[in-house]
């Protein structure tokens, strides 16, 4: 059993999704601060060739509020008509804007639920069955140090294989969390590309990029488009 931790971003990229495909259980970490200027309220999308940044305000964000005390603005029509107009004539449009619309518009716009339903709809599409868990529902001890939480989560979760994402390297040490019974492993994204409307790729877009160009089929290929280091 295996297991990962992310905070719950808003349609993020493509290396998230395969973070979430390549483990058992998928930990939200909900119950961390908001991080500003990041991407769990913005991505980018691609417009007439180039990638465009879309942003769902969240009113009173700030660095000291943890995400799960947030809320998305309810006001969504600008961005679900931009990410309308720029896929429209995409393969796979009829089927995916109305689960970016429905995520969109949830009548609960707690930024955490919002962004999980981001990952958890899209896996549902997928027919990839996955469990997820918010942080917050863990009795770990927030006090501890980052890699300490993430041991106990480890225990708590009865998963002694921890992946993280390869950004992590310089932060955490594989002999540490050995010495504790923890086998740790980081993803290391490969190259890809796929047919969109540009002449040229444009990578490292939104998942919804990706949903919009690619069959069901060619969707789980990419996912599996990593290796472990």
């Amino acid at each position: 059993m295996n297991f990962a931790v992310m905070q719950p971003y808003l349609f993020p990229y493509l290396g998230y999704y395969q973070l979430v495909d390549a483990v058992d259980t998928f930990v939200f970490y909900d119950d961390v601060t908001f991080i500003k200027g990041g991407y769990i309220n913005r991505n980018n999308i691609l417009s007439n060739g180039n990638a465009q940044r879309f942003t769902i305000p969240v009113p009173g964000m700030s660095s000291n509020t943890l995400i799960n005390e947030l809320k998305f603005d309810s006001n969504v029509k600008k961005v679900l008509k931009t990410i309308e107009q720029s896929y429209k004539k995409a393969p796979y449009f009829k089927f995916i804007y109305p689960m970016i619309e429905s995520v969109l518009t949830s009548a609960d716009r707690s930024v955490d639920h919002i962004c999980a339903k981001s990952i958890i709809d899209v896996f549902n599409y997928l027919d990839i069955p996955k469990k997820f868990i918010l942080s917050s529902e863990l009795g770990y001890d927030r006090q501890l140090a980052a890699a300490d939480k993430l041991i106990t989560m480890s225990q708590l979760l009865n998963s002694p294989s921890y992946i993280n994402s390869l950004g992590g390297k310089s932060l955490y040490d594989k002999r540490y969390f050995s010495s504790k019974g923890v086998d740790l492993s980081f993803l290391e994204m490969q190259e890809y590309n796929y047919l969109q409307s540009s002449d040229e790729f444009v990578p490292h877009l939104s998942m919804i990029d990706v949903l919009m160009f690619n069959s069901k089929p060619q969707i789980a290929t990419l996912l599996n488009n990593y290796k472990l280091v």
